[in-house]
This record gives C-alpha cells, structure tokens and sequence, in this order.
C-alpha cells in the first residue's frame, strides 16, 4: 500500500499552464500519475499534455467527476486563494508547491482545511511519491529517474529537505531496499503535515514496516514524534537523521524553519530526547541503509 496517494488517486494541477506547472504536469503523467485535469483562469478549453485546462476547480470537477489532490503551482501570493477554492470545491488533499507563501496566509489554508475535513503538504515542498504508483510535486524531476531512483517497498520516508528526501531515498533504493511512501513535509516555520502526523500515517499502513526520518533543528516536530512513540501512537522501528549539530542558538540552518532558538529545537534535544525513546538515531546519512537492513534483518 501507500500513503496519501496512490495509482487510483485523481489529481488536479493549479497553475498547469505555467512554466512550472508545465514541466511537473510531464514528469507526473509520464511517471503514471492519474492527473485528470488542469486549472488556470481564463484558459479553459486549453489542454496541457493531454490534460484538459478548466477556470476553476468547480468547472474542473463538474467536467471530471470526483477529484482527490490539488499540487498547486501559481506565485506565492496567489496560494491561499488557489488553496481555498480547491478545499471548498471538496479536495480532501492539497500539495502547495511554492516557497515564501505568507505565515498568515499559511494559518488561513490551516484553518479552513481542518474545517472541511482536509489537509496539505508544504508549503515549500517538493511534494511526494509512492513508487510505482504516482508522484504529486516535482520529487525525481523526470518520470525515467524517479522510477529509477525510488523503488517499491516497505519503507516509508519523511523529510524536511527536499534534497536529503531524494538523497536518502535514492540511497535505500541502492542498498536493495524498497519504499512505501516518500514525502517532504517542507522546510517553512508553518506548514500542512508534519513529522508526526505522516508517522501516524505510516503507522496505519500495513505495509510500511518501518520509517526513517530525516530531521532537522527548529520547530518541536522531531521531539512531537519522540512523544508519539512514547505513547504507543508509533510502534513501527523508526531510524532518524538531524541536520545542524554545529548550529548555535539563533542560527538559521538551511530553511526558515530551521532555526535554533535557546534549547528549543536544538540538535542536542531532539537526539536525545529521541534516542530515549528507542529511535535508531544514526551521526551520518550513509549511515541510514546500512541501520536500515540491521533493523530489517536484510
């Protein structure tokens, strides 16, 4: 199985008609994705690879039927539009693409999809695979290498970089080891689904037998998901990474959700409060597969 997506999941593109929305609607259709249409106003009866471009998501699922997932790709200014209408037109799962969307704007799409029963990855992510059944965002960047990169499996994979989620993924597919789901949660201070909410995810799927983490300082996500494994909500073995072990206080690493502020968030707690819940907390990336296949049996 897989989580959030898979090879029966219908998909919408906002934005399709853009430079962005272009070349990931062709790595999402050539890699196998069901994406039944797309939307840009003002550029109905336009088609896109083969898809059919709509004015709004309303129009798009008159003309279509039922839709599951928007991947928006449209200016950061233009997301908490692009993101309500798709949440009010019924779409139960949103991947916002673009970096630098406002924090307030962020916290609008929050409360309005916990109001209609929906959630999102990102912002400011590349989004997620599940091998061999579908890509939502831009992940492998063509359909050829992310079939080559990300093999089906019982691993499933979350991550706050968008370049350590391709790296470690490619790295356990090259150590024989299959993959459930992919997902980069994105690296803002605000975002849609976290660490914990996709470990509790992984958690259902019957199929993804255990999860590696890659983390980082800042926010209290890793320490959220120590917790969940505390209480019994995560029971599945668990390897983890966290980038900035030479960062200090007030130091920004990489995202603008990685930043250290006092102990809060800091390398030193979230390994140790990880590690003293029994997640197999590991000093380098290389050293993920090779935990991997020991917590495995492989």
């Amino acid at each position: 199985m897989a989580i959030l997506v898979n090879e029966h999941s219908r998909v919408i593109i906002q934005g399709i008609t853009g430079r962005e929305g272009m070349v990931r609607a062709q790595l999402m259709k050539d890699y196998g994705t069901k994406v039944v249409a797309g939307v840009t106003p003002g550029r109905a009866g336009q088609d896109v690879y083969g898809v059919p471009v709509y004015d709004s998501v309303l129009q798009a699922w008159e003309k279509q039927g039922p839709l599951d997932v928007s991947v928006i790709f449209v200016p950061a200014a233009l997301v908490k539009n692009a993101a309500l209408e798709a949440i009010d037109a019924g779409i139960k799962l949103l991947v916002i693409v673009p970096d630098r969307v406002p924090i307030h704007d962020v916290l609008e799409i929050a409360a309005r999809a916990a109001e209609k029963g929906a959630r999102f990855v990102g912002p400011n992510t590349l989004g997620l695979v599940s091998p061999g059944k579908a890509v939502l965002g831009m992940i492998g960047g063509r359909a050829e290498r992310a079939r080559e990169w990300f093999k089906p499996g019982s691993i499933g994979v979350s991550s706050r970089s968008g370049g350590m989620t391709s790296a470690i993924s490619y790295y356990l597919t090259k150590a024989g080891l299959g993959l459930s789901t992919i997902v980069h949660v994105g690296g803002d201070a605000v975002i849609g689904l976290s660490h914990p909410e996709v470990m509790a995810l992984f958690e259902e799927d019957p199929e993804t037998r255990m999860a590696v983490m890659f983390g980082e300082i800042g926010t209290t996500q890793e320490e959220r998901v120590a917790d969940l494994v505390e209480s019994g909500k995560f029971t599945k073995p668990l390897v983890a990474y966290i980038g900035g072990k030479a960062a200090k206080s007030g130091t920004r690493f990489s995202h603008a959700g990685a930043i250290v502020e006092g102990s809060r968030g800091s390398y030193e707690t979230k390994v140790k409060r990880l590690r003293e819940v029994g997640v197999h907390v590991v000093d380098a990336i290389s050293d993920i597969p090779i935990k991997a296949k020991e917590v495995l049996g492989t």
